[in-house]
């Protein structure tokens, strides 16, 4: 499966619905600036699609971060827990946030597509 996108410029890569993997977007790392602290659900969190998950600090702003989807919280990523800037420099890769147990998969049918998100962007 490819990777789907919310409006809050969360995305998440469900190829494995048993730990699909959370992370921001391009455009919410732009718009945050320079990261310099995330507090993620820890594992085993039940988190719920469309609610606050979690909070990325900048040196801009401090914002939250919904989660894409519902589920349980498997994993966090240990190289964004020593070095947030992960989030700036590889956002789509290396900067990963976590993985999640997916409850519901059906609730990615409402989440965008890249072509949809690239849309809502501009």
């Amino acid at each position: 499966m490819p990777r789907k996108y919310s409006a809050e410029h969360v995305w998440i890569d469900a190829s494995n619905p048993e730990a699909a993997i959370v992370g921001i977007t391009v455009h919410a790392q732009d718009a945050l600036g320079d990261v310099v602290f995330t507090d993620l659900p820890a594992p085993g969190t039940q988190v719920t699609a469309g609610q606050a998950a979690g909070v990325i600090e900048s040196v801009k702003a401090a914002a939250d971060l919904f989660a894409p989807a519902s589920g349980t919280v498997l994993a966090l990523n240990p190289d964004v827990q020593a070095d947030p800037g992960l989030l700036n420099s590889a956002p789509l890769d290396a900067g990963w946030l976590f993985t999640l147990r997916l409850d519901a998969p059906a609730e990615l049918d409402a989440l965008m597509d890249e072509a949809a998100y690239q849309s809502f962007c501009q």
